[in-house]
């Protein structure tokens, strides 16, 4: 049975039944979640270098040779040897990959949504943190590009659920990505039209009012005209 990454909201390896298997070191751990954030194949110096950056060349190839050697049976099956080279095998799926392909298809605003694309589970699986408390370098920026993306594909989410009626599930995803950054103008903006197409107006005010507050208070900044204008219509 092949087991599956995943590293959104966590590490864990998964089998084809969802049930969870546990990588028997913390190194193991560490060089499967890198190699899920890489392409399928890696050259090993590369590798070696970004996981133990602090450390020769010669001696992070070790470390690299010495968690090769002490992975166990399954969690080894996952992972492509070559000489050179490294990477995942072919038949593991990573949940980052499915979620990441999943947010480009939402950015075009020409092209029609997959239905599934915008269910609960897809909105659910851009809400999630990418290896949240790992602090290694090369886990941050991975996280900050997948953050970029995931905010971008939760508001896609919330203006095609409002175009389709479905406004409670896209206040959802509308929170979601305010979640991500409270300080996002164009988050609080979607929240914001999803409670002016419900008709509750005074719960538009109310984030607008709470988001002009924090921004002062965080950035000394005032919302912008834009999305002042988009509640001037409440007030009048």
């Amino acid at each position: 049975m092949t087991l599956n990454i995943s590293v959104l909201g966590g590490f864990a390896l998964v089998d084809d039944l969802g049930g969870p298997y546990a990588a028997a070191s913390v190194s193991s751990r560490r060089l499967l979640a890198f190699l899920a954030l890489r392409p399928r194949e890696n050259l090993r110096i590369a590798v070696a270098g970004a996981m133990w950056p602090d450390v020769t060349e010669h001696k992070a190839a070790l470390s690299l040779r010495a968690t090769l050697a002490r992975m166990d049976a399954r969690s080894r099956e996952l992972v492509t040897v070559a000489s050179t080279s490294l990477g995942l095998a072919a038949n593991v799926e990573v949940d980052l990959r499915s979620s990441h392909a999943l947010a480009l298809r939402l950015l075009p605003r020409e092209v029609l949504p997959n239905v599934a694309d915008i269910n609960p589970a897809a909105v659910a699986a851009l809400s999630v943190e990418l290896l949240p408390d790992w602090y290694d370098d090369w886990v941050l920026a991975a996280a900050e590009d997948w953050r970029g993306l995931r905010m971008n594909g939760l508001e896609a989410q919330t203006r095609l659920l409002v175009a389709a009626g479905r406004l409670p599930e896209a206040g959802v995803a509308a929170r979601a990505a305010i979640s991500v950054e409270p300080l996002r103008e164009s988050a609080q903006a979607a929240l914001i039209r999803v409670h002016i197409a419900e008709g509750n107006q005074s719960e538009a005010l109310r984030v607008f009012d709470r988001y002009s507050v924090l921004l002062n208070g965080s950035l000394g900044l005032a919302p912008t005209t834009q999305l002042s204008t988009l509640v001037r219509d409440i007030t009048r």
